[in-house]
């Protein structure tokens, strides 16, 4: 039995499409302003995924930082953050490893903010896995990671 559909294993043909489906559902669905709705927080998209990418760092980023982890331009983040110090969530710190460089940190109101956002969406993620074994939800967690990791060299690789 051919195990392959034109030299592609069908078990990853089929994960596909369910990877399409995954990226429309949080696209379409509007999935982060609607967590962002029931937390209360009133930011635009790319403001919150700055200040998410800075809290789960859990130390201040240069922008330059921000922006490879947010798979964006250095402009795109600069744009971003100065309405973010506008609203006093974030603000821009000394480099102590180089005196000409900032860094990014979040203020006591921004990481609330981005922990906030995170609370929320880790009780809707953990709703949606309420009835899966805790196994399954390790081997889930492990193997997706993974993935990523690997698909994340594999491009870093490819650029």
């Amino acid at each position: 039995m051919d195990d392959t559909a034109d030299g592609c294993p069908l078990d990853l043909a089929a994960l596909l499409p369910r990877l399409t489906q995954l990226g429309a559902l949080a696209n379409r669905s509007h999935m982060m302003e609607r967590i962002m709705e029931q937390a209360g927080i009133a930011l635009d998209r790319p403001a919150m995924t700055v200040l998410i990418t800075v809290e789960t760092a859990g130390h201040p980023l240069r922008v330059g930082e921000i922006a490879k982890r947010m798979q964006v331009v250095g402009p795109h983040v600069t744009r971003v953050l100065h309405d973010l110090e506008r609203r006093d969530l974030a603000r821009r710190v000394p480099d102590p490893d180089d005196r000409r460089a900032q860094l990014i940190e979040l203020t006591p109101t921004g990481s609330a903010t981005a922990r906030r956002y995170l609370h929320t969406v880790l009780g809707w993620i953990t709703e949606a896995m309420a009835d899966w074994p805790a196994p399954d939800r390790q081997t889930f967690s492990r193997l997706l990671t993974r993935f990523l990791d690997d698909l994340a060299a594999r491009l870093s690789a490819i650029e």
